[in-house]
């Protein structure tokens, strides 16, 4: 059986797997100056480290936002586009085996898709997300490195830098126990560590999607909640989202190849 190949083209990261008989190939993760560059590159150390032969390849699938710059045929195959917010529900809804759910893609910004079985759309999304935190650290901590910033965030303290339920009550409120936060970034000193910084800008990110995510999800009941993109990849995923599902009695899931869902939902969405 031939291998369909996912691309997602971000502008200077790409991501690509190979779908055969069912089951995702080795996941690849390539970064350059440039989309066109960064695709190429992907392309064929994928094929090369995996021992495909373009003969053996039946189609490529391109999606994300660099894919608009790939308007001719990849090494002369059979090549096609994804929209890119199908592809975020089709691969989340193969990586979770769940057919009802809001899928939450995590990139530079956040996006909000909503799968019920086959009808997957996109219900809105929110300007924060990897490029908040990246920014927002160049200023604070002078690094955009996503890794050291959460190493910094590991050795943090967020007592430090939110405020707490804790703080401005004697008692627990209705629904809000006494470490809840009850306002972000709201206790920061001026002479705040880099590490307690760092832990508070990942925090605020995950918080925020986090919340964006449960109220979109209100009116149509969903408590499933899909996480996908490269944020999920952060450490402070496992502890700051398992808190809000005791809040809120929902359920945030991280799948095995979450950083990877829109280029496997991309080899999913062709149709022989």
């Amino acid at each position: 059986m031939k291998t369909v190949i996912g691309i997602d083209v971000g502008i200077s990261t790409t991501k690509i797997v190979g779908i055969c008989d069912g089951e995702v190939i080795s996941p690849l993760r390539i970064k350059a100056t440039d989309p066109i560059t960064s695709l190429y590159g992907a392309f064929g150390k994928y094929l090369y480290d995996n021992k495909i032969e373009l003969d053996d390849v039946e189609q490529v699938m391109l999606t994300g936002v660099g894919s608009a710059y790939i308007n001719k045929p990849v090494y002369g195959l059979p090549t096609g586009h994804a929209e890119e917010f199908i592809a975020d529900g089709m691969g989340a809804r193969f990586e979770s085996k769940l057919k009802r759910m809001m899928v939450v893609s995590m990139g530079t910004g956040t996006s909000i898709v909503r799968c019920d079985g086959d009808d997957i759309r996109h219900i809105g999304g929110i300007g924060i997300g990897g490029g908040t935190l990246t920014g927002l650290s160049r200023l604070l901590l002078k690094t955009d490195d996503v890794k050291q910033i959460a190493t910094l965030a590991k050795a943090g303290d967020i007592s430090h830098i939110n405020l707490l339920i804790g703080d401005i009550s004697a008692k627990p409120l209705p629904g809000l126990p006494m470490d809840a936060t009850a306002s972000l970034f709201a206790a920061a000193q001026a002479n705040a560590s880099r590490e307690d910084i760092a832990l508070g800008l990942i925090c605020m990110v995950l918080q925020t999607v986090g919340s964006a995510t449960i109220l979109s999800a209100k009116e149509c009941g969903i408590k499933d909640f899909v996480m996908i993109g490269n944020l999920t990849l952060l450490p402070q995923c496992k502890y700051v989202f398992p808190l809000m599902e005791k809040l809120y009695n929902v359920h945030f899931i991280i799948p095995k190849h979450s950083e990877f869902c829109t280029a496997i939902g991309a080899a999913l969405s062709y149709e022989p």
